[in-house]
This record gives structure tokens, sequence and C-alpha cells, in this order.
């Protein structure tokens, strides 16, 4: 099987994010129709879920083709998408207004105020869950599809 290996390696690539945005869209549901929390589902996290697999996979294609070039770890690679994502993320949402950043923190949605000093860590633990997702899941199934 060594034929279309960069669509072999797009598929490992989403296939994380496919089977954990539904979970995290079951989560939405309850907090906004349970629980009541002004939190528009549309705006949150229904283009997140268009765009995250494909980012994945897009991510998991340029490995491929750069590895031989930079031996780059898998997992360093992957923990490279939130520090370029992020702050792409939080410019696009300012200019949209999703996001509004004040002297106290981060207004996500004109509803919910996110603290500075809660950032940093968040984002530190979203490096090593990426971290640890593409150093052992991604590259357990590149190795199943015999890419690795």
């Amino acid at each position: 099987m060594k034929t279309h290996p960069f669509l072999r390696a797009y598929l490992a690539g989403i296939f994380v994010p496919t089977l954990v945005l539904p979970l995290i869209l079951t989560g939405f549901f309850v907090v906004r129709f349970v629980l009541k929390v002004p939190v528009p589902i549309e705006r949150a996290i229904i283009f997140p879920m268009a765009v995250v697999p494909t980012v994945f996979g897009l991510w998991n294609m340029l490995y491929l083709g750069s590895h031989e070039r930079t031996h780059v770890p898998i997992g360093l690679h992957g923990a490279l998408i939130p520090l370029l994502g992020a702050p792409l993320m939080a410019a696009g949402g300012s200019c949209l207004g999703l996001l509004a950043f004040g002297a106290g923190g981060v207004t996500y949605f004109q509803t919910i105020l996110v603290p500075y000093g809660l950032i940093a860590p968040f984002f530190l633990c979203g490096l090593a869950g990426y971290y640890l997702v593409w150093k052992y899941i991604v590259s357990y199934l590149n190795r199943v599809m015999g890419i690795a």
C-alpha cells in the first residue's frame, strides 16, 4: 500500500478531531440547553467543527512532506498548531467581534469573561495535550497507514 501517501496522511490526521468534536458539541448542548448559559452554539462550535479536522489533516500532510528534511519529532510538530493558531484565531475573533480584550481579561461572545491569569495555564495544558495526541495517537495512525 504505497500509493497516495498524502491522502493517507490526511485521513490519519483528521481521525482524532473527528472523534472528539462531537463530544465537545454535546457539552455545548448541555451547557446551552440544560444549564441555560447564553453561549451561541452556531458561532462557538460549528465553525471549528469544519476547520479543526481539516487543519489536523493538512498539518499531518505537512509533517509527511517535511519530515525527511527537518527531522522534527511528530509530537513537537503537533504542538506547533496552537502556537501558530492561537494568535491567528485571537486576531480573527477580535476582528469579527467574538473576542474583546479588556483590562481584566478576554470577553468571549460578550458573555464569558476569562481573566488573563487563566489563559496561560490553559494554553500550556493545550500545548501538552496536542503534543501527547500527536506523539501517541497520530504517530500510531501514521504507522498503521504505512506512512511513518
